[in-house]
């Protein structure tokens, strides 16, 4: 069953459209509506859940509809500001949803007539800040610093590394940087305290992996000289249409067949396959909003139930000639989402033929097709989305689709979708190592510690050493 929206342009076919029954989801909308309402759905961290506020701000209390029309009005004066320093890169610098979100918008809209390019440093590799750092020119580059606490060693070390560019070219790194952080934070007290260009305020209401419709979206979308209004007017939309409790709800159907295909479990991988090089990293953007959301240990009362829907993506056809063979002949432990876009190129150059009367836009949309019907002849399940255009407005409504159906989708299997304690422990153990490091340095006892761990800080010091 194929249900569609006029206004976005925007299809998708459910293969369980009928097997959707209301009342077993009844609670998760009314769940989902209490959330918008501004009722504390982070249990964990005793918070409120707005990322919906973002883009349709009339939703929230007084304080935070301000808030967000005040950020608003602070990216647009910033980017009048810039205009007249000719800066021609945006270099981001941040890790997960701080980076994830804006890497996806950056790939999937590319800059119009006057618009920046945008890099990124996501991670804390010196050999990949190295790469980013020598393709710009540091006086005509824009520094964005993203961390919502201030204190993510990742962002935190990629800063010092951008910093000392700056200063080895002779240039003062706060004449150039900007940062986007909670108010308050570290990083916001030392923009303020060392004169930063400006500082844009993110809020503990919402996460880093739906923080992608508020202004870590929304800054790059302005420097690529991109309509940020139609991609929130998108993304607002979408929300309209997957609130209520009805058949034609793409996110219910969405979430319902997670369930079935799972069996409330997870038994079943998701395979994401966009035929369209533009959504190339749409897959990996789902792997943070829906794995980070979903992969849970306890559920809101503290029972073990071990949840998750792993994802994987990577785009089509290029996986026709990789992975497909084991999707239709191999384990079926999988079903699959294709997404198509019909209009085969956004910039209206004359077609190319092929072959005959044929161009590469109907060959994509042949192999999509044809995948199609490859996977459903040997019985596997898929659902098929299909965009008119890839716009602004288009790719808003695509992220509000998924954030509702993770939202839906956690409220059925009672479990807390926007905290993420498996991360934190990821960083607190990471501390340890470290501390091991500075152990191993000082010549103390480290009979007791893994001797792995040992050998790797003792042949990376050996290594490095010149250094």
């Amino acid at each position: 069953m194929t249900i569609q929206n006029v206004e976005l342009g925007l299809y998708i076919d459910f293969p369980t459209y009928e097997k959707l029954e209301l009342s077993e989801w009844a609670d998760a909308v009314d769940a989902m509506k209490s959330l918008e309402e501004g009722a504390i759905s982070n249990i964990t961290e005793q918070r409120q859940v707005g990322h919906y506020w973002l883009r349709n701000p009339d939703l929230a209390a007084d304080r935070e509809r301000d808030a967000i029309y005040d950020t608003f009005a602070s990216i647009t004066d910033l980017e009048q500001q810039l205009q007249s320093q000719q800066f021609t890169t945006l270099l981001m610098v941040g890790i997960g949803g701080s980076a994830l979100g804006p890497q996806f918008l950056v790939d999937a809209l590319p800059p119009t007539d006057n618009g920046l390019s945008i890099r990124f440093l996501d991670n804390t590799d010196p050999d990949g800040f190295d790469v980013v750092l020598q393709s710009m020119v540091p006086q005509k580059t824009v520094v964005a610093v993203v961390s919502k606490s201030g204190g993510t060693k990742e962002t935190r070390n990629a800063m010092l590394e951008v910093e000392a560019w700056y200063a080895r070219n002779q240039l003062d790194f706060s004449k150039y940087a900007i940062a986007i952080t909670v108010e308050g934070s570290k990083l916001d007290k030392m923009a303020e305290s060392s004169g930063w260009i400006t500082r844009l305020h993110l809020w503990n209401w919402v996460g880093g992996r739906t923080s992608i419709t508020g202004v870590v979206g929304l800054l790059p979308l302005i420097f690529l000289n991109r309509d940020w209004r139609a991609f929130l007017e998108g993304a607002k939309l979408m929300d309209d249409w997957t609130r209520p409790l009805q058949l034609d709800n793409p996110a219910l159907q969405m979430a319902n067949l997670w369930f079935l295909e799972g069996k409330g479990q997870g038994e079943r991988n998701m395979v994401v396959l966009p035929y369209k090089d533009a959504l190339g990293l749409f897959g990996k953007y789902l792997q943070q909003l829906i794995m980070e959301s979903i992969g849970k240990r306890f559920d809101r009362e503290g029972n073990i139930v071990s949840q998750g829907l792993t994802v994987y993506g990577n785009k089509g056809s290029t996986d026709q000639h990789a992975f497909v063979q084991q999707l239709r002949d191999g384990r079926h432990d999988f079903f699959t989402v294709l997404i198509g876009v019909l209009e085969d190129r956004r910039n209206h150059l004359p077609k190319v033929l092929v072959e005959d009367d044929i161009g590469a836009g109907e060959y994509l949309l042949g192999f999509l097709l044809g995948t199609r019907h490859a996977l459903m002849e040997a019985g596997r399940t898929v659902s098929t989305l299909v965009l008119n255009n890839l716009n602004e407005k288009s790719i808003g409504a695509l992220v509000a689709l998924f954030e509702r159906a993770v939202g839906l989708y956690a409220e059925r299997l009672n479990i807390n979708a926007y905290d993420q304690p498996g991360v934190e422990a990821g960083k607190r153990a990471a501390a340890e190592m470290l501390e091991l490091r500075s152990r191993i340095l000082r010549g103390d006892d480290v009979e007791a510690a893994d001797p792995f761990d040992v050998w790797m800080w003792t042949k990376h010091q050996q290594i490095n050493a010149s250094q």
